[in-house]
């Protein structure tokens, strides 16, 4: 039986590459973390380490940083199609170049009810998320967003589940419902105001978690993607990943003290798991 080289890709992970826009008096700010892979033809790198058509991961750092400067990052989006572009056109024995970002939201210092020109303060919310895959034929664009941690204090129930014999969660017809979601999307082919559409998109994820009514969190991530897609035409699909952040009532009665929904345990662990994507109907 022959043994034969599988899959495989190498390349740059998490360079922390921080952009500041210094050309006027008010400065700005886009704090990355980028990683790059190349995949293609690296077969004698593997078998007999011949190394010859290989782009350092080095190199595939030094141009993540120089890219920033000389492209900009007006948007996560353009400059990960970009440093892909670059990547792939560097490597002849490449076919494939992937590039994801991870950008974390800084705020201005509020100063006299004023944002400072250059003092900013890293904000404690959703991370912006980007992944590029660039080939000779196409560019294929996936954004999203995660550790957006949401809660529901009230509009939630649980019940009429399956029951066996293991089962002993009681129902629950006015719950708290909450989860630290993470959220992408893929855009389809095209040139768009990535940017916009970010911050449409995380806008149309938290105003359908508000006012919908859950009676799982199957449904309301369901909503939520069903917000999305007839409001985004250029998003061709949406997934999700939200573990379901328990908060169980605690039993206050051996003190004489009534809980009446309003004191609550955060549990670490274990959590539910709920995974779904929401897509259109094939033509």
């Amino acid at each position: 039986m022959g043994i034969v080289l599988g899959p495989n890709r190498y390349g740059k992970a998490e360079n922390r590459v921080v952009r500041i826009y210094r050309d006027t008096a008010r400065h700005e700010i886009r704090d990355l973390n980028v990683s790059t892979s190349l995949r293609g033809d690296f077969d004698d790198a593997h078998m007999t380490g011949d190394q010859s058509h290989v782009l350092p991961t080095d190199t595939q750092k030094n141009t993540a940083f120089a890219y920033a400067k000389e492209h900009g990052v007006d948007s996560p989006e353009d400059y990960a199609i970009a440093l892909a572009t670059r990547l792939l056109h560097a490597t002849p024995s490449a076919d494939g170049a992937r590039v994801e970002v991870e950008e974390y939201p800084w705020d201005r210092i509020q100063v006299d009810g004023q944002g400072h020109d250059h003092a900013f303060v890293r904000r404690d919310s959703a991370v912006r998320t980007v992944a590029v895959d660039v080939t000779a034929g196409a560019t294929v664009v996936t954004s999203g967003l995660k550790d957006l941690v949401v809660l529901k204090s009230t509009g939630s129930e649980f019940r009429g589940f399956l029951r066996d014999d293991y089962t002993t969660l009681p129902e629950a017809d006015d719950r708290v419902l909450a989860t630290s979601l993470t959220a992408t999307w893929r855009y389809v082919a095209g040139d768009h105001d990535w940017n916009a559409a970010h911050d449409d998109i995380r806008g149309l994820l938290l105003g359908t978690f508000a006012t919908t009514y859950s009676r799982a969190l199957q449904e309301t991530l369901y909503a939520m993607g069903t917000a999305v897609l007839r409001a985004r035409p250029e998003v061709a699909e949406i997934s999700f990943s939200a573990p379901n952040k328990h908060h169980h009532l605690v039993d206050l009665s051996p003190f004489g003290i009534d809980n009446d929904g309003e004191v609550f345990i955060a549990a670490d662990r274990p959590y539910g798991l709920i995974e779904a994507t929401v897509t259109r109907e094939a033509q």
